[in-house]
């Protein structure tokens, strides 16, 4: 896998965090520059790291699945997408009523936006790819994209976050056949 689809794949789980962040940008109700960095840094956080919980079960289970690891990530990410996009076609615009910077909201709004990550990880360690690189990655694009998320949410409402969803879907079911194509054509 080369750093363009590594970026790709970074940037389509982004997604999640950029939406919601987004809507925490529209909600007004983020308190200045810390909020934000509080925000995008759990948010990146916890997107480096649900990779690497994935990759280290995946490599714990790898060998039972050998056979037909390729069908495997290619069926994770294309549920991941899909579930993507459905959020993206089915969802309201989210709304805060308090500081999701702080507290338990912040730890769920992490958690909630990682989720896919821990299955593209599992993906990854059923293609054999070494996991430090792409957690940097992932978290360092999900941050940068947390903070731009949170500025377009002030300045562009609430229209762009299920669309950036869309994308981002889009992008991984792209990945996920393309891993399928490679392995059944090589």
């Amino acid at each position: 896998m080369n750093t363009l689809e590594m970026i790709m794949i970074a940037v389509g789980l982004a997604m999640d965090a950029f939406a919601v962040s987004i809507a925490a940008g529209t909600s007004g109700r983020l308190a200045g520059k810390r909020a934000t960095f509080r925000l995008a840094f759990h948010f990146g956080l916890f997107q480096a790291m649900m990779p690497l919980i994935g990759w280290y079960a995946g490599s714990r289970i790898a060998h039972l699945i050998s056979a037909f690891d390729h069908w495997v990530a290619f069926g994770l990410l294309l549920l991941v997408g899909g579930r993507m996009i459905m959020a993206s076609l089915q969802s309201e615009a989210e709304t805060f009523d308090k500081d999701p910077s702080r507290g338990f909201s912040l730890v769920m709004l992490s958690i909630a936006t990682s989720i896919d990550a821990l299955a593209v990880g599992l993906s990854l360690s059923m293609i054999n790819i070494s996991i430090w690189y792409p957690c940097a990655m992932i978290g360092i694009i999900t941050a940068g994209l947390s903070v731009a998320g949170i500025q377009a949410g002030k300045y562009f409402g609430k229209t762009l976050g299920p669309r950036m969803e869309l994308i981002g879907g889009v992008i991984l079911i792209g990945i996920g056949v393309k891993i399928l194509v490679s392995h059944l054509s090589g």
